[in-house]
């Protein structure tokens, strides 16, 4: 059996949760590994909804052990209202079922009115964040300046800590126009928060060695994609973590190779949220009947996506910088009635043929796609849990997205519902 680890194979938004829920079923252990509260992921189990920020799917899970590793960078607050909200649901989360890495970086309030302050900025250029101060608190952590939770634990030595902070962070504060902030006031808020964070924090590296050595089943959960990777996405239109699956293994403490399959969520089409490039947008009918059928709406910040067609150059690119086995296939059923559907299969900069995006922001703005049409289907493919249950032309759709992006389909998703869903293999049996 192999521990799999799940990521965004598009710019996000791809239908995470539902297929991270599908597998948590068979998963022990469901490891968050990088992201902060800024990630959504909408679970519909039995009715009810469930809308996750910064807590692995398997939350809602009786049975399975969460863990939000040190790749995370913590809101604590969040968070604490977010188990809060759960418990609301009748989902109960104890030190038990959720452990939070004692060496992840925390989120404070300073961080995210330094996110809003850049964004709001006339003379920055906006980069579409959520204002969540996820960027902020990384520029901290690889600064070697951010309070963690493990400092929790210690209010002796926590205001040198503090000082060094915001020795920093005040500097930009009257750069920005913000008053400066006072020790004791960022200590006081971090004593309020403290007893509600700190019985979940522990050594993860420690807990998923155990698991693995237990023989239990890890599921890796990425947030974002890896369109929006710090490194491999559409710079500087990305989020601040590294998104691609060896992200996993150094986001939590746990080796490479105790990850067997890495399976890519990529959506039937494609959408983003914010600001950047996007070869295969419709700002026209085709995009608006994607983003109403589609529900393309923010599940974190509401904002509506940006809808185009697939784009197969962005997902075979994404494969192998990914490092992705097979892919879930989602929201097949928002593609039902087109007449035709077209998938971008290339680009063309200017009398040059390109097969992949290049790194350069002013060369993404000035590609065109190359499309290939493909005969659309009038029949419903929602709510299908077989390839029988499919139109022939949905069929040789998707294989030929197979084809196109040279990753076999391990799932297909046919609704929101977590049993529309079918198997063309196990990724943990693989």
């Amino acid at each position: 059996m192999a521990n799999v680890a799940v990521i965004g194979a598009q710019w996000g938004d791809e239908g995470k949760g539902k297929i991270v829920d599908w597998l948590s079923a068979r998963a022990d252990v469901v490891v968050r590994f990088q992201g902060g509260h800024n990630a959504g992921h909408t679970l519909v189990i039995d009715g009810v909804t469930y809308k996750l920020s910064l807590l692995p799917s398997g939350v809602v899970r009786p049975g399975k052990l969460s863990v939000i590793g040190n790749g995370v960078v913590v809101d604590p607050w969040a968070l604490a209202a977010e188990i809060d909200k759960l418990r609301g649901l009748g989902v109960t989360v104890t030190p038990e079922s959720l452990v939070v890495a004692e060496n992840a970086a925390l989120i404070l309030p300073l961080h995210r009115e330094l996110d809003v302050a850049r964004e709001s900025s006339n003379s920055v250029q906006a980069l579409g964040t959520t204002k969540r101060g996820i960027g902020p608190a990384y520029e901290d952590k690889v600064g070697r300046r951010a309070i963690r939770a493990i400092d929790l634990k210690n209010f002796g030595t926590l205001p040198a800590k503090v000082a060094r902070l915001l020795a920093h962070h005040n500097a930009l504060r009257r750069g920005t126009g913000a008053e400066e902030l006072a020790v004791e006031a960022v200590l006081a808020k971090l004593r309020g928060i403290a007893p509600k964070i700190l019985p979940f924090i522990g050594p993860v590296w420690r807990t998923l060695d155990q698991a693995r050595k237990a023989g239990k089943r890890i599921l890796f959960e990425g947030a974002q994609a890896v369109l929006l990777d710090v490194d491999h996405g559409t710079y500087p239109f990305v989020t601040s973590s590294n998104t691609v699956a060896g992200q996993a293994a150094a986001g939590s403490g746990i080796g490479p190779r105790q990850i067997g399959y890495v399976l890519g969520i990529v959506k039937a089409y494609t959408t983003r949220v914010g600001e950047g490039p996007f070869p295969t947008e419709q700002k026209n009918e085709v995009g608006e009947r994607l983003g109403q059928r589609g529900a393309e709406f923010g599940t974190v910040t509401g904002r509506k996506r940006r809808c185009g067609w697939f784009d197969a150059v962005l997902v075979r690119q994404t494969i192998l910088t990914g490092g992705v086995d097979g892919i879930a296939l989602t929201k097949l059923d928002v593609l039902d009635g087109f007449d035709e559907i077209k998938v971008c299969t290339g680009y063309r900069l200017g009398k040059a043929a390109l097969d992949h995006l290049p790194a350069d922001p002013v060369e993404q703005a000035a590609i065109e796609p190359v499309y290939e049409t493909i005969e659309g289907w009038s029949e419903s493919t929602r709510g299908a849990r077989s390839w029988a249950q499919l139109p022939a032309n949905a069929i040789k759709y998707v294989r030929r997205i197979e084809e196109l992006i040279d990753a076999p389909v391990a799932l297909l998703s046919t609704s929101p519902e977590r049993e529309d869903t079918i198997l063309v293999h196990d990724p943990f049996l693989a």
